[in-house]
């Protein structure tokens, strides 16, 4: 499996709630190293995974919807604790349908799996992986034509 990876960084604030969360229960900010791993079983015909400038954009395009922004005031985090964990699974769907979409280019459609690594600091970081949407719809078309 090949894998290609670009970064870029947000910076946050957010509140959890839970007494589990300790001080974290108020507001505080956070500055997150945000790492998209994209991976494909083979190359294209020029020898690239996808292009690395689209894939950066992508990255940044999404990214812009959380940067420098107090996340417990966005409707679609209302009620939700937006950890680490859950950030980067939310990051990865976004990047997820944007490669469904066709936004990174031809090559994007090959890629069939995604990690999106948050790290908060040297010593701790979450991610979460999976199947991207456009693999997981061409899973489901060949089990439909095998059928």
């Amino acid at each position: 499996m090949f894998s290609l990876t670009v970064a870029d960084h947000i910076m946050i604030a957010h509140s959890f709630k839970g007494e589990i969360f300790g001080p974290a229960q108020r507001v505080h900010g956070a500055t997150f190293v945000v790492e998209a791993e994209f991976r494909a079983p083979k190359l294209d015909r020029e020898a690239l995974l996808i292009d690395i400038g689209l894939a950066r954009t992508e990255l940044r395009r999404v990214l812009d919807t959380v940067d420098y922004r107090n996340l417990d005031d966005l409707a679609q985090f209302r009620g939700q604790n937006t950890t680490t964990e859950f950030m980067a699974a939310h990051i990865h769907a976004l990047l997820s349908a944007a490669l469904a979409e066709g936004r990174m280019g031809k090559g994007g459609k090959a890629v069939v799996s995604l990690k999106v690594t948050l790290r908060e600091n040297p010593l701790a970081w979450a991610a979460f992986e999976g199947p991207v949407a456009a693999a997981t719809k061409r899973s489901r078309r060949a089990k439909m034509r095998r059928r």
